[in-house]
């Protein structure tokens, strides 16, 4: 071998020696771990309960029928305002065929058995103004006969409301469904041609419309069972709309469940409040919303991010790591306050000045490692 070419290869092997010594003294120089720093910082914080719900009518009322039959027409629509008496819709009745032949039985029946009545009262009448008998006498037949005419009255009444709707022959006071109060018509549930129930003792009957006053809305939602026991009633509310995000609205909690319903394992409590709206916005039932209950909140404390807080595993205790010098931390226990679930206010151990530890980092590549 050429003693240049060897020569050559010394060198290279040399220099390849000395850069891995250069490397290995320069890694082992740097500090294993970088982090950052942040100061305490004053904030206004808030410590609420948020519950999710819904606005919905504080009353609303069923429209149901007096009688059975079939809806004839529907002169409203969803959506339209109505006054109490206003006409909604019209049933046709339909009479039931047993009940109908029933009833022309007791009519049948009454007539025989007032003309048999008659017959015996007119002879008594002779009788008594003959005074072949005594008053007691006709009086008590008298009874008789008018209790028979009733009772014909009374068959033929039935009758008529089976076949008509109506005692009188005529059916609209029956059939003619109309609004009972003064609102918004919510829903028809009903169609032309349908088939609806009366409402009795036995059967809560067809809903032929649901009525409303859409100026008086209340908020319904849910809290969990940790949030609850810090409610109290009479405690305002910020209510938000899903639909109106813009607006906040005024409110105040009215009612707290006694009991809770069991929500896919967590433990609900419904919560309502009566919510002040004004006449620029137009809020639909059933809209989506938050309400905001303020528990407690101050301003301008000293606090630090939750994030940034430690927990020592004996004590469960709260501290941070504060920097001393460069690259160097001690432990600082601290004393909190309320929380809103980012910054959580620092009572004790921190001031201003101080910087806390966040994060590490690695040390960036060298650019000729890229």
């Amino acid at each position: 071998m050429n003693k240049y070419v060897k020569y050559g290869l010394l060198a290279v092997v040399a220099l390849g020696a000395f850069y891995a010594i250069a490397r290995v003294l320069k890694t082992n120089s740097k500090p294993a771990e970088l982090y950052e720093t942040e100061k305490p910082s004053k904030q206004n914080i808030v410590n609420k309960v948020v519950a999710t719900g819904k606005v919905i009518p504080k009353e609303e009322v069923d429209i149901k029928p007096q009688i059975s039959g079939i809806i004839e027409k529907i002169y409203l629509e969803e959506g339209a305002r109505v006054n109490a008496g206003d006409l909604i819709a019209v049933i046709k009745v339909v009479p039931n065929e047993q009940a109908l032949n029933q009833a022309q039985g007791r009519v049948r029946n009454a007539e025989i058995a007032l003309n048999n009545t008659k017959i015996e009262y007119d002879r008594n009448k002779t009788l008594f103004d003959r005074g072949v008998i005594s008053s007691q006498q006709f009086n008590d037949l008298q009874l008789q006969y008018d209790q028979a005419k009733q009772e014909l009255e009374n068959a033929r009444a039935d009758y008529q409301i089976i076949r008509r709707g109506s005692a009188g022959g005529s059916s609209s006071a029956n059939t003619n469904i109309r609004a009972t109060v003064a609102g918004t018509i919510l829903e028809i549930p009903v169609e032309e041609g349908d088939q609806v129930i009366q409402s009795n003792n036995f059967n809560d009957g067809t809903t032929i419309a649901t009525i409303a006053d859409l100026g008086q809305m209340i908020f319904e939602g849910q809290v969990d069972e940790a949030e609850v026991g810090k409610l109290e009633l009479g405690m305002p509310l910020k209510i938000t709309l899903g639909a109106i995000q813009e607006q906040e609205f005024e409110a105040d909690l009215k009612f707290i469940a006694p009991k809770g319903v069991e929500e896919e394992g967590a433990v609900q409590f419904r919560i309502e409040g009566n919510v002040a709206l004004d006449s620029s916005h137009f809020i639909r039932a059933g809209y989506s919303a938050n309400a905001s209950l303020v528990l407690s909140q101050k301003d301008s404390v000293l606090a630090v991010k939750e994030a940034w807080l430690q927990f020592d595993k004996e004590t469960d205790k709260p501290y941070v790591e504060v920097k001393t010098g460069e690259n160097a931390y001690e432990r600082r226990d601290i004393e909190t306050g309320i929380s809103d679930g980012i910054f959580v206010e620092v009572l004790s151990g921190l001031t201003e000045e101080d910087e806390i530890k966040i994060w590490s980092k690695t040390e960036p590549m060298d650019s000729d490692e890229s």
